[in-house]
């Protein structure tokens, strides 16, 4: 059997989803139908509420279809496909993140600063920021220095953040956490 070749389950692709029955796709009569302000209407003949569409200059939208009788809607189909993919869109929460803002001891005022501006964009697009002082060889001995520059940037930040962890060594570098506010208030 050479010519022959067998179909597997595999090969088939699911039927695709086209949404809801509009117009003359709409096939099964008498139907439960709702009026463009969402009134209820009854149940009509499918004929009978096409052509109070046509009349409204709106379709015939489907919208429950395993009930029985079917509902159907008189509505601009283009309006509602447009208002439910943006549903979809604004739904989407917004997972948060940690951003790392890393600092040295001898880090200018100027550099300090931009530090700052883009820790407090991370924090207003509500995400945690760890601010990181880097300690390289004879730093270690001015601590200090290190703890003052962190000590800045939390003051620049206290209007939209909350310290999470408050700044402590760790090996060679000095680490405080920072998350966003929970209330909203620029919002």
């Amino acid at each position: 059997m050479k010519g022959e070749r067998s179909i597997r389950p595999t090969d088939r692709q699911q039927p695709q989803d086209r949404g809801p029955r509009v117009n003359e796709q709409i096939r099964i009569s008498p139907i439960r139908l709702i009026g463009p302000a969402g009134e209820q209407l009854g149940v009509v003949p499918t004929s009978q509420a096409l052509e109070m569409a046509r009349e409204a200059n709106l379709d015939l939208i489907e919208v429950a279809p395993t009930e029985r009788p079917p509902v159907c809607k008189i509505a601009d189909y283009g309006k509602m496909r447009y208002q439910q993919s943006h549903k979809k869109s604004k739904n989407k929460a917004h997972q948060q993140k940690l951003k790392e803002i890393r600092v040295r001891p001898k880090t200018g005022e100027h550099d300090v600063e931009t530090k700052v501006n883009q820790a407090r964009k991370f924090l207003e697009h509500n995400d945690k920021v760890l601010v990181n002082v880097l300690f390289r060889g004879r730093e270690l001995q001015h601590i200090e220095e290190g703890r003052k520059i962190i000590d800045l940037i939390l003051e620049k930040l206290a209007d939209v953040c909350k310290v999470e962890k408050s700044p402590s060594m760790e090996g060679r570098r000095m680490t405080a956490m920072l998350a966003p506010k929970s209330s909203k208030a620029g919002s």
